[in-house]
Parts: structure tokens; C-alpha cells; sequence
């Protein structure tokens, strides 16, 4: 009996040992998940949602996707590709100090005549401009959704200005488009349709102020407004709507002693603020609204692409780091360089179309 006991004694301390010596996997606290994954790419997301139910549910939240786009830095460079005039995919190359990582991606809708008109917070705007009916689409294809909005009928004479944007007070994206009608006798005239996302309905906001003499058909979002160039005689200004409050303003050019109303023209956004190319001059403004704070950053070296001979209009389209896309038209012909602005050297890039750059991002366009 005693013999028995001390054997049954050994085995339990054997057993103890043997499961103290044992490594335990370590435990994440709950609150670093959300905080780990939001720093994580989109790519990687989509594949963790399969883990488990938790992180389904934690990555396809809404909450937990405005957190990841403040702390995204992953940038797409995204351009429509077509073959014999027919639609076919959305080419994206992933942007660091080159283009590089190219991807190609089937086009969610059939129609072969389709305008890349902008980004916001990884959502692509799209418009296809048919005979009667303008079609307008939104898409992130970072996560794959895609969105119809309601078409538009097109007016005898529409005019075609378009702005896609983020309202932070009512925390929605909305979409701008400005038309006119040559039976209603008036020129001047242009009535601005406004859809938000989540409703079926387009709502007319109030006439546009601005008479059709614009520069850029395809507004520029900037803090929570849209902002297009217009010309109206001989006075250039920026055309902003508040997405917010739906009312306008003018925000005046930088001041460079006229020589900025001599140049040709073409606004941009760059790191977050509006910037304006002025001949070969790039300004931009620190502080919206602000004249006081157009800065000029750099000027264009006037031979970036040594088989041009010259520029007749130069527009930018991304800045990394001291990297910018540049975007020229010499003759009839248009190109894109990689310019960097520090030590002023230029790459000539081979793309289709106008590209757009959009951050990569979980938001959906279907709320």
C-alpha cells in the first residue's frame, strides 16, 4: 500500500512538471487586434477575414475602416485600359519610387465608353457619357465593390462638370454634376444635380453660379469641398462647392504680379492641398481658402522629356516623398513623367490614358 502511493505520488509530480515545462502560447490582448490589423493592407484584410468570426466581423465594420484609411499609406496609380476602342480593364501599378507591381483588373461594367473622373478615400468615380442617359459608377477596387448610381438624362447641351467627394458633416460621400439646357434660352444658366450616397435619387441644390467658361470639367476635392478652375472673361478663379453646407465660393489665385493670369493653367491636388501649375511653375495652398498661403514649390525644368521640343500644358497628378506625375501635352500628343523636384530629373512612364491615384482603402461605396 505504501509502495502504491508513493508510485502515484511520483506520477503526479511527473505529470506536473512535465505541463509546467510546457511552453503556453502567448495571449494578444483584445485591444491591440483592431489596433495591429488597421495598420495592415487591404489585401492582407480580405484573406484574415477567413481566421475567424471576430475578425470577420472586426474588419468588415465601418468603424474599423475609417480607422485603417487615417493610417493607410499605400497608394495605387489606376488608369483604364482599351483595346480597338473597347473597354476592357483598370490597369493599377503600386506607387513608390517607381511604378511598379502592375495589376489588371476586369471592369464591373460592359460599357466601353467610360471617363475616370477622380478618387476619394479609395472609391474610383466613373462616368460613361451615352447619347441620352450619363451613367455614373463607384467603385473601390481594393476590396472589389462596385456601385450604379442613378443615370442621369442628358439636356440638349449638357455641360459635363463632374466633382466626387467626402462631406464630413453629415459623413457621407457625395457626387456633384453640373448640366444646362439650350431649350430653357439661357446660356448662363447651369443646374447643379447632387446625389449622397445611400439615397436613389439625384436633388437639384441651386443654379450654378458660374456661366460655362470653366478650365476643368472634373473637380478637385479638397477638405470637404469640390474645386474647379473657371474662366470668365478675363478673370480666373477657383469655383468651390461646400459638400456641407451645398453653398459656393470663389478662392482666389496665388498672386505672382499678374504672371500667373498669363500662363496656361491646370489645378491639381498634391499632398492633401490644392495646386495650381502656372506655365511651369507648381503652387500650393497650405491652408484652404487662404490666399495668403499659395506657396510655390518648385518650377518644372522646361525639358522633361528630351523627345519634346516643347509644352503647351503641363498638369501634376501625384507627390511622393519629392516624386511628382506630371502629366504634358506636346502637339497632339500626351505623356507622363516621373519628375523629382529636388535634384530636378525626369523618367518618362509609359500609361494609357489620364491616371488617378487612389489610396487603398476598405470603404465601401455601398451604404
Amino acid at each position: 500500500m505504501v509502495s502504491d502511493k508513493i508510485i502515484s505520488i511520483k506520477k503526479k509530480k511527473k505529470r506536473t512538471l512535465s505541463s509546467s515545462s510546457s511552453p503556453s502560447l502567448p495571449i494578444l490582448p483584445f485591444d491591440l487586434i483592431p489596433e495591429i490589423l488597421s495598420r495592415l493592407p487591404v489585401k492582407s484584410l480580405l484573406q484574415f477575414r477567413c481566421v475567424c468570426k471576430s475578425w470577420k466581423s472586426l474588419i468588415s465594420d465601418s468603424k474599423f475602416a475609417n480607422k485603417h484609411l487615417t493610417l493607410s499609406t499605400m497608394h495605387t496609380l489606376h488608369c483604364i485600359s482599351y483595346r480597338h476602342n473597347v473597354h476592357v480593364l483598370l490597369k493599377s501599378y503600386s506607387l513608390d519610387y517607381v511604378l511598379t507591381n502592375i495589376t489588371q483588373t476586369q471592369f464591373p461594367s460592359s460599357d466601353s465608353n467610360v471617363l475616370l473622373v477622380g478618387s476619394c478615400n479609395g472609391i474610383l468615380f466613373l462616368v460613361s457619357d451615352g447619347k441620352d442617359l450619363v451613367q455614373l459608377q463607384l467603385w473601390n477596387p481594393s476590396i472589389r465593390k462596385f456601385k450604379e448610381l442613378p443615370p442621369i438624362s442628358k439636356p440638349h447641351r449638357f455641360a459635363g462638370i463632374y466633382g466626387f467627394g467626402y462631406d464630413p458633416i453629415s459623413d457621407n460621400y457625395k457626387v456633384v454634376v453640373v448640366s444646362s439646357d439650350l431649350t430653357r434660352g439661357d446660356f448662363n444658366k447651369n443646374e447643379l444635380k447632387l446625389h449622397t450616397l445611400g439615397t436613389d435619387s439625384w436633388k437639384s441644390v441651386s443654379e450654378f453660379p458660374f456661366a460655362i467658361v470653366y478650365a476643368q470639367p472634373l473637380g478637385q476635392y479638397v477638405s470637404g469641398t469640390i474645386n474647379w478652375l473657371v474662366f470668365m472673361g478675363i478673370k480666373r478663379f477657383i469655383a468651390s462647392f461646400d459638400l456641407g453646407n451645398e453653398c459656393y465660393r470663389e478662392v482666389l489665385l496665388p498672386d505672382d504680379s499678374g504672371q500667373v493670369y498669363k500662363n496656361k493653367l491646370s489645378l491639381s491636388v498634391l499632398r492633401d492641398c490644392l495646386c495650381m501649375i502656372s506655365g511651369e511653375d507648381v503652387w500650393v495652398m497650405k491652408e484652404y481658402g487662404n490666399k495668403e498661403s499659395w506657396t510655390k514649390l518648385f518650377t518644372i525644368s522646361y525639358m522633361l522629356d528630351p523627345r519634346a521640343s516643347s509644352y503647351s500644358y503641363i498638369k501634376a497628378g501625384y507627390v511622393l516623398d519629392e516624386q511628382v506625375l506630371l502629366t504634358y501635352k506636346e502637339d497632339k500628343r500626351w505623356g507622363h513623367i516621373s519628375y523629382n523636384y529636388k535634384d530636378d530629373t525626369s523618367k518618362f512612364i509609359e500609361l494609357e490614358n489620364f491616371p488617378k491615384v487612389c489610396v487603398e482603402s476598405l470603404i465601401s461605396p455601398c451604404f
